[in-house]
């Protein structure tokens, strides 16, 4: 999802051996949930809903006990669980502190059934409110832990699974969610049934419904793949025309990267707390996201990298969310380079790079930051920006060519399963050649980045070049481009950095008018002025 974008609109070292750590949410995995039919009914005379989900269960081993999260009732909110069965039998279950709690009683069969039925009204994850145009609307909204509010279900992207919504909700509404509509049912008493069905596994944070008035268009066809715009019925022509450039967008990642996942790629104006939210092929947009000026590209272009990125390739621990937002980040800025030119890039990066300075001063921390448990608290411009810098400077260092193919071999890995940061490393690995342990290390695990004094004289055809590194917790080993102006012609050389004071001489015949540190925005570090 996108933060920055949103609010641009408005207005300690640990090491890789300890990469599965931290993250406390309990995961077993004897257990896999293969398959999710969520049967939900919606009304109009208060926000109770009504679920009966079946959920097929794949035991790696025997049938052992597990739990799925679902928040209990208290108060106004929560769920009230009426019914769970095995197969066709009562289920052994206990329901407490958030956790259904089921012992099978089937000790033989390695995949079986269990079907949940409850009601109540949900505090969070499902947004029941109305539109900005005073229309009710229902909008799942589940990033990062709450369909537990709603959907009794493993609340964590570890474990995935395909799914299938059947929503019964008043016929006057439209109905969409995750997957590909399989039936549209008018069931006479007033009310309509629609489901929707995705074979494609999808953790739980990127499954959604929105259920309001819609006008939608089909934007385009890609690959089999339907591409659309659903906006409110009083923004109809300006959101289609906001929303069209999603196709331009969703064909520049199916060949750069790789095949697309899901069964469609529809693009939703919603009631969500984010700018954007990256729902598995139904991607919602905050409700003023749509302006009818087409400034929305960015944005649009973020959540569409997360089908690749977070979505399809996801991270199995919330301490590596960057393998998701800095993945989105940094491929939203390679598809405005590919519209826009290399001056795009180098613009947006420079924003970046302000923000991961201005953050740095008051949350000194790392990127991949091992004390952090709530997954509510790993968003941040370390795992956006600062993510996506790892990434450009990754694809400096690598080349072109290495970088899109380590890229392409990652996704086609990792596509539709779960990964850490070490997995990404060791494919950027194999397929350069190289051993990129300390370059991850140094920009993903350690704190902050190089802040540097410096200056420069020239004598005896050689420009003297004198660098000091500033901050006292590490010392930052780096490849830097020296831009070289003489006569309005600019010379790049590179030298590699590498001690705190380096003092560094590099041969030209003329003396330059001027010395300009990496010109072409390919290494991070704070320029703090002369030495």
């Amino acid at each position: 999802m996108s933060i920055r974008i949103l609010l641009g609109l408005f207005l300690c070292s640990a090491f890789f051996k300890f990469s599965f750590a931290q993250d406390v949410y309990a995961k077993n995995e004897s257990v896999d949930i293969q398959n999710y039919v969520f049967g939900l009914h919606l009304n109009d005379a208060s926000n109770e809903i009504k679920g009966e989900t079946q959920i097929r269960v794949l035991f790696k081993e025997n049938p052992a006990p597990f739990s799925l999260d679902l928040i209990q009732k208290n108060g106004a909110f929560g769920m009230e669980v009426t019914k769970v069965m095995e197969n066709s039998s009562q289920a052994n279950y206990t329901y407490t502190d958030n956790k259904i709690n089921i012992v099978p009683k089937n000790s033989k069969d390695s995949i079986q059934t269990y079907t949940i039925k409850y009601q109540g009204v949900p505090e969070k994850g499902l947004v029941i409110d109305t539109t900005k145009f005073g229309k009710r609307s229902f909008f799942g909204d589940n990033w990062p832990n709450l369909a537990r509010h709603w959907l009794p279900s493993v609340d964590h992207p570890y474990d995935k699974a395909s799914v299938e919504f059947q929503i019964t909700a008043p016929d006057h509404y439209d109905v969409m969610a995750t997957g590909k509509k399989m039936e549209e049912s008018n069931l006479e008493n007033g009310y309509k049934l629609t489901i929707y069905s995705e074979p494609a596994p999808v953790a739980t944070k990127v499954m959604t419904i929105g259920v309001t008035e819609f006008a939608s268009r089909l934007v385009d066809n890609i690959d089999g793949i339907e591409v659309s715009a659903w906006v409110y019925p009083q923004n109809r022509l300006e959101g289609f025309g906001d929303y069209t450039v999603a196709a331009n967008v969703f064909d520049y990642f199916i060949d750069h990267i790789g095949p697309y996942s899901y069964a469609k790629l529809a693009n939703m104006q919603a009631k969500t707390q984010w700018g954007g939210l990256e729902n598995a092929g139904t991607i919602a947009y905050f409700e003023n996201s749509v302006t009818g000026n087409k400034t929305v590209e960015p944005l649009i272009a973020h959540e569409i990298a997360h089908q690749w990125f977070g979505n399809s390739a996801t991270e199995k621990s919330w301490n590596h969310v960057w393998l998701s937002e800095g993945f989105a980040t940094y491929f939203c800025i390679l598809y405005l380079e590919s519209v826009y030119g290399d001056e795009r890039r180098k613009e947006e990066l420079a924003i970046d790079k302000q923000q991961i300075f201005d953050y740095y001063r008051k949350n000194p921390a790392p990127i991949v930051d091992l004390s952090i448990k709530d997954p509510m608290k790993v968003l941040s411009t370390n795992t956006y920006q600062k993510g996506g810098w790892v990434l450009n400077m990754l694809r400096h260092r690598l080349g072109d060519g290495v970088f899109w193919e380590g890229i392409r071999n990652y996704y086609a890995t990792y596509q539709n399963s779960n990964v850490l940061t070490e997995d990404f490393r060791h494919m950027m690995e194999q397929v350069s050649g190289e051993d990129l342990e300390s370059f991850f290390q140094q920009w993903l695990f350690v704190k902050g980045h190089p802040q540097i004094q410096w200056n420069w004289d020239y004598s005896n055809e050689n420009i003297n070049l004198n660098i000091k590194q500033l901050q006292d917790h590490h010392v930052f080993v780096f490849p830097l481009e020296i831009g070289i102006v003489k006569d309005g012609k600019l010379t790049i050389k590179t030298i590699e950095v590498n001690q705190r004071n380096q003092n560094i001489a590099i041969e030209t015949k003329d003396q330059p008018d001027s010395i300009v540190l990496d010109p072409n925005e390919w290494t991070l570090f704070e320029n703090m002025g002369k030495l």
